[in-house]
């Protein structure tokens, strides 16, 4: 028996205890589907049995009332001015807070864990719910909506802010460092350089991301198109009702586009 007929021998039964950990896992992340299958409830049945119903809510809204569109100039403006004001509160709360969360920079292990499960926190709660408790607490209209996109982009911009932090080059830090910087030379001559385009990039992903849910946080009283599109659905207006889907889309394809320019924009120049 010559050498490579031997290690072809050798090789088949390594080869076949291999599959055995993949079959396991598989097996194991099918049980795991089953059990979450199960307690969500989900039921294709149910879904095609409830398909004529969709169909007969979206047949009320058709053809869209372009007359109403008359009355969602003023919302869907405000609409962009609760994600404009939502989205430059977060990135002034989360800026001075997110250096601490940084463990290359953080003064200590206690600060680091402690800001960081502040903006867990902050990020884990629904701005649903944030808009809700700031409707109790400041009244009706667009400025709980504000608020509540502040606070949920606070947490959600300072994790990143942080973890763009944590992967830039330590070779100028140690070189400022070694030159006598203090901390804050530190931070604006060689942090910030590093990690000012992926910041900008982030800050208009999460605009976008604050145009969608201002359009959901007037459902609950904090101003925006949201309060038209609940209002006509309880009023069952469903052809007002498309009209508002149809700027809310027409919104957020714009803001997508604009976005989308800026960033390859700003990228470009930093080339």
């Amino acid at each position: 028996m010559n050498i490579g007929s031997y290690s072809l021998l050798v090789a088949r039964p390594t080869g076949s205890a291999g599959w055995w950990p993949r079959l396991g896992l598989g097996a194991a992340a099918l049980m795991v589907l089953w059990w979450a299958a199960r307690g969500a409830q989900v039921s294709f049945g149910e879904l095609g049995k409830g398909l004529p119903w969709i169909g007969d809510f979206l047949a009320r809204m058709v053809p869209p009332n372009w007359a109403f569109l008359d009355k969602l100039w003023v919302p869907a403006i405000e609409t962009v001015q609760i994600a404009l004001w939502g989205t430059l509160l977060a990135v002034i709360m989360a800026v001075p807070v997110c250096f601490f969360a940084a463990r290359n920079l953080t003064p200590n292990l206690a600060v680091f864990h402690f800001t960081r499960q502040v903006f867990n926190v902050t990020r884990g709660i629904n701005e649903i719910i944030l808009a809700l408790v700031f409707v109790a607490a400041v009244g009706l209209g667009p400025f709980p909506g504000v608020l509540a996109l502040a606070v949920h982009g606070a947490g959600m911009l300072g994790k990143f802010f942080s973890e763009s932090i944590e992967e830039i080059d330590q070779g100028p830090i140690e070189a400022l460092r070694a030159t006598g910087a203090g901390p804050v030379q530190t931070v604006i001559f060689g942090v910030i350089p590093q990690v000012i385009t992926a910041w900008i990039a982030v800050v208009l992903y999460r605009f976008e991301t604050n145009l969608r849910q201002a359009t959901v946080l007037g459902m609950v009283g904090a101003g925006g198109i949201g309060f038209e599109l609940v209002g006509s659905m309880k009023l069952f207006q469903y052809q007002d009702t498309a009209t508002c889907i149809v700027v809310i889309i027409v919104m957020v394809m714009a803001a997508d586009y604009v976005s989308t320019r800026l960033r390859a924009w700003i990228q470009k120049g930093a080339r």
